[in-house]
C-alpha cells in the first residue's frame, strides 16, 4: 500500500491528459525505482518552467521567453501567417516543419453551446497584425470539428478587406480531429495540400 503522498503524487499526475489512473501509477513507480536520477531532474526542470512560463505577446505561444521562440527568429517568413485554434495545434504543426512562417493562436474556437464569442479570442489581434501589413498568406489551420469550421468562417469574413491570399489545410484531416492527435505524415500532407479559401 503506498503512502498518501505518493497517492497524492498519482492522482495529481492522472489529471494530465493521456494519464489515466494506472498509466499515473506506472510513471509514479518508475520514478520511485530511478529517484536518485529521474525525481530530481524532473522537480528542476518543472520549477524551471514553473518560474519563466510566459505567453507571447504577439502570437499567444507559450515559452520561457517572450517574444517566443517562433516569433523571434530571424529565418521564419513574415509574410506567412497559420492561425490556429490552441497552443498544441501550433507545436503539432510546427513539428511537421513544413511551415516556415508564423502563428497566431486564438486561444480557442466559436462556440455557442460553450459561450465562447469573438471577443473571447485573440481574433483582434489578429486583425491588428493584419493591418500592419506585410503578410501576403493567412492559413487558417482550424480543428475539423464544427466550431473549428465555424471559427474559420467567421475568420473569412473579417479577414475578406485585407490584401492577404486565404487558405485552409486541406480536407483529408479526419472529420471530428484535432491537430495535436495526429501524426505528421498526415500534418504534412495537410499542410502541402492547401488550397484557397472560396
Amino acid at each position: 500500500m503506498a503512502s498518501q503522498e505518493i497517492d497524492a503524487l498519482t492522482m495529481a499526475l492522472s489529471k494530465l491528459p493521456g494519464l489515466g489512473p494506472r498509466s499515473a501509477r506506472r510513471v509514479v513507480l518508475h520514478l520511485v525505482k530511478r529517484r536518485e536520477v529521474e525525481l530530481p531532474n524532473l522537480i528542476k526542470r518543472l520549477e524551471v518552467v514553473e518560474q519563466h512560463l510566459t505567453a507571447c505577446d504577439i502570437c499567444a505561444n507559450v515559452d520561457t521567453k517572450n517574444p517566443c521562440g517562433v516569433c523571434s527568429d530571424p529565418r521564419r517568413d513574415d509574410r506567412s501567417l497559420c492561425v490556429v485554434e490552441e497552443v498544441a495545434d501550433m507545436w503539432a504543426l510546427d513539428r511537421s516543419r513544413l511551415f516556415a512562417g508564423k502563428f497566431h493562436v486564438l486561444g480557442g474556437r466559436l462556440s455557442a453551446m460553450d459561450g465562447v464569442r469573438p471577443e473571447d479570442l485573440s481574433i483582434d489581434k489578429l486583425l491588428a497584425r493584419v493591418a500592419n501589413g506585410g503578410i501576403d498568406e493567412i492559413v487558417l489551420a482550424m480543428n475539423a470539428t464544427l466550431e473549428g469550421q465555424t471559427t474559420a468562417h467567421y475568420l473569412i469574413e473579417r479577414l475578406e478587406e485585407y490584401p492577404v491570399r486565404l487558405t485552409q489545410l486541406a480536407h483529408g484531416l479526419p472529420v471530428g480531429g484535432e491537430l495535436d492527435y495526429l501524426d505528421e505524415g498526415t500534418l504534412a500532407q495537410a499542410l502541402r495540400a492547401r488550397r484557397p479559401v472560396e
